[in-house]
């Protein structure tokens, strides 16, 4: 836990923050060094936003947690006293006089060292039943545990920085749900700042193309983090994540929030990929997913796309199945099937797979 807590910034985020030192402190530097340090922190602004994915927290290992011993109890001891009486034995008789209070503030010593002990041992002992439970249940697939661990240590504090907030949904022990709100118009600058020939800033407005290919691998990019923390989390295989973002319906005339990227992310594919050479954009197409990021002109924001459900998820366990797992679940479904046929009716069957002269 305290490792998770301690974990530290991105290299990205900490030049943020050093940029913005410099930036207060603006007013010492020159006219040229101003103008340098305003682009470096503006691309050092894009850099945080599109390297969201690069970052994963801590793996949780549940079934250690579960099998952790409890804290030892404290002892009692008698160090301080036992100190103060060796005192006393060797001492000269001239010095003997008032060793005795010595001895008894040395054992009120000791005594305090056992009270602080024993309340630090039940505050550890709570802790490690709390954690205990919460490893055990979470190994059982208990769903109120799975949210419990997603609340009390979310990972997703950074992404809640940059304008993202998230909904989760546990279907079953091992497929979750994630709603994912991007505020990229938010976040993502609209304003381009480049150097001159002259060492002078250059602001103009955001390209369309530039900001939705921008926002794109911001919007991949939080998807492909999401899915890091949760399988880092949760010993979960499947993640159902979808992105929502403003869009303009012609319609009404109105901009509201509509899902424009859905993903299914199995926890097989996800282990392969090296997180620090890929594109987000690019990278979701490793995955089953719906998505239209093309741009309306009129709108300057995304089109709203029907996201996938749960139900979408079975075709991509299918893929990654093995023949001999693939086998026994076509088994299973045929024996499902025949049950249904044989409570409508008794007369008709369906042969075992296993009897197949295919199989």
């Amino acid at each position: 836990m305290e490792a998770a807590e301690r974990r530290q910034q991105r290299d990205a985020q900490r030049r943020l923050r050093e940029l913005a030192r410099q930036f207060k402190d603006r007013a010492k530097l020159s006219a040229i060094e101003q103008a340098h340090l305003e682009v470096a922190t503006y691309e050092n602004q894009l850099e945080v936003l599109l390297s969201v994915h690069k970052e994963q927290g801590q793996t949780w290992d549940w079934a250690a947690l579960a099998a952790s011993l409890p804290p030892p109890i404290p002892q009692r001891n008698s160090h301080h006293e036992y100190r103060a009486k060796h005192q006393m034995t060797v001492a000269l008789p001239s010095q003997k006089e008032g060793l005795e209070a010595t001895v008894e503030q040395a054992r009120l010593q000791d005594e305090q060292a056992f009270q602080e002990a024993t309340q630090s041992y039940l505050k550890e002992r709570a802790e490690w039943e709390r954690m205990n439970g919460l490893s055990q249940r979470i190994l059982a697939g208990d769903h109120t545990a799975y949210i419990e661990a997603l609340s009390e240590f979310s990972p997703f504090g950074e992404i809640s920085e940059l304008g993202s907030s998230l909904h989760f949904t546990v279907h079953n022990a091992k497929l979750i749900e994630c709603e994912l709100k991007a505020n990229g118009k938010q976040v993502i600058p609209s304003e381009a700042k480049t150097l001159t020939a002259s060492g002078k800033v250059s602001i103009k407005p955001m390209p369309k193309g530039r900001f939705h290919e921008i926002y794109q691998d911001y919007l991949s990019a939080c998807v492909l983090r999401v899915a890091r923390e949760v399988f880092a989390l949760l010993p979960v295989e499947t993640l159902l994540i979808t992105a929502f973002a403003d869009v303009f319906d012609p319609r009404t005339g109105q901009t509201g929030e509509q899902s424009v990227l859905s993903v299914i992310v199995p926890r097989a594919v996800i282990a392969r990929l090296d997180f620090e050479k890929l594109d987000p954009s690019e990278a979701v197409e490793n995955f089953i997913h719906r998505s239209n990021f093309k741009a309306s002109r009129k709108s300057e924001l995304f089109q709203a796309i029907i996201p996938l459900t749960p139900a979408d998820t079975v075709r991509t366990a299918i893929e990654d199945m093995g023949f001999r797992d693939l086998l026994d679940s076509v088994q299973k479904m045929r024996e499902d099937i025949a049950s249904k046929i044989a409570g409508l009716n008794p007369h008709l069957s369906v042969p075992s797979l296993q009897n197949s002269p295919s199989s």
